[in-house]
């Protein structure tokens, strides 16, 4: 019998309004991430390093520059028989409608999957930040003979209000699921086993980690898969496929206590990427063993002049002069102006360099360069790719209550300040 075969599906989201406006011209799994990544970069990193390398990711929205990202990094080797593809919605003789969940995406990609005839699929979300060995939770799918196996966390009661929770015997069979339990509701009978937390993870339950979260990290045999989205029309694998495979096959789950964040909105984003700054991070990109891979760029060190910088990263290819910046993130290119302050920044920095030539077009228009102006102070935001911060700007320096929504250049969601894609913040301006 030859090796079992694998492929992975990473599923890109709709709209991703939860992640709005840093979706409103690119996908959800483009969105540019910890300064020098793509929210993609981390699935497809975990698939390479488990030996998975066939991998599909699916889109719908503004997928132009998740399609640039993807051709201009995953480049495999002839021989190795590997790809990173993606599969946008698209109109044919049988359908001519958008994706309507993330079942009904995978169902209508299901003629391009055939095509590798897998023996097994490996169902991932595309806006999550961990690291996993796909190949050792493989081997235990196979090892309990289930149909599908669920990647699952432990959590507190707490944080079970969020998330979908799995109910699983003492040997990690599951019996029951709930998707997002309301805080008020009893689901004392959803608690671990003791013995099941003993086995998989050698630790003992207590109240940080009685329950098990739903990872949205699936592993389906693949012809029962088929057959379940061919014979029915739901939408969704959380609210309705996974529930109905419960009641009628052999579903296991397999038990993960590494970091996992749910990076879906706004302020899971800021902060996420705000503690990889952090002195201790609670998500180490520093392993070389699995590393997260992403578009190799030719691009200078970073030149920092007279700065005061702590507890931040900076990316490739910044020019910093006289500046303070702690607790932030310097995207690539990022130009910081002298007197600049940044505390709790998230800057994504810029896609090229502005010429000589075009800096004196924007002196004559009187509009601020690419980058942070001089003595502009910001806290607490987000400044996406491209951003013009002018001089002796105020972004964010006070206490005071702010409007909450979406507005001609900047957004407020969860009290973080974001400053849109090619914005125009000019000088003085006071957030």
């Amino acid at each position: 019998m030859g090796k079992k075969k694998a492929i992975a599906i990473v599923l890109g989201g709709g709209r991703g309004t939860r992640l709005y406006p840093l979706t409103k011209d690119r996908s959800k799994p483009a969105v540019p991430f910890a300064g020098k990544y793509r929210l993609v970069d981390i699935p497809i990193s975990n698939c390479i390093n488990s030996g998975i390398k066939q991998i599909y990711i699916l889109t719908q929205f503004n997928s132009a520059s998740l399609h640039n990202h993807i051709a201009n990094t995953y480049i495999f080797d002839t021989f190795s028989n590997g790809f990173v593809e993606i599969l946008a919605a698209e109109q044919t003789y049988h359908n001519n409608d958008w994706y309507q969940g993330t079942a009904d995406a995978v169902r209508k990609n299901l003629k391009h999957f055939a095509d590798q005839q897998p023996d097994y699929y490996i169902i991932l979300s595309g806006d999550q930040l961990y690291r996993m060995d796909f190949e050792e939770m493989l081997r235990q799918h196979i090892a309990s003979e289930a149909v599908l196996t669920i990647a699952a966390k432990p959590v507190s009661r707490a944080n079970a209000t969020g998330l979908g929770i799995i109910g699983a015997d003492e040997k990690g069979y599951i019996t029951k699921f709930y998707e997002k339990p309301a805080p008020d509701l009893d689901i004392s009978d959803f608690k671990i086993p003791e013995k099941l937390m003993k086995t998989s993870l050698h630790m003992k339950v207590n109240e940080s980690n009685e329950y098990l979260a739903s990872m949205g990290i699936y592993i389906f045999n693949a012809r029962v898969m088929e057959e379940i989205l061919q014979s029915n029309t739901s939408t969704d694998f959380g609210k309705e496929i996974i529930p109905d495979v419960i009641k009628t096959h052999k579903v296991s789950t397999f038990l993960f206590d590494g970091f996992w964040e749910d990076i879906g909105t706004i302020k899971a984003f800021y902060d996420t990427n705000i503690d990889l700054a952090s002195i201790s991070p609670a998500f180490n990109f520093y392993d070389e063993e699995m590393p997260i891979y992403t578009h190799r760029r030719h691009l200078p060190a970073t030149k920092v002049n007279f700065c005061t910088i702590s507890s931040s990263l900076t990316s490739e290819g910044s020019i910093i002069t006289n500046a303070y910046i702690v607790n932030s993130i310097i995207g690539v290119r990022t130009l910081i102006e002298s007197g600049a302050s940044l505390d709790g920044v998230y800057c994504m920095g810029a896609s090229y360099y502005e010429t000589d030539e075009e800096k004196r077009d924007n002196t004559k228009k009187k509009i601020p360069n690419i980058g942070i102006g001089r003595a502009s102070i910001i806290r607490r935001a987000i400044i996406d790719q491209n951003a013009r911060i002018g001089d002796n700007c105020r972004i964010g320096i006070d206490d005071m209550q702010r409007n909450e929504g979406d507005f001609n250049n900047y957004s407020i969601h969860d009290g973080i300040i974001v400053i849109h894609k090619n914005a125009v913040i000019p000088h003085g301006t006071i957030l």
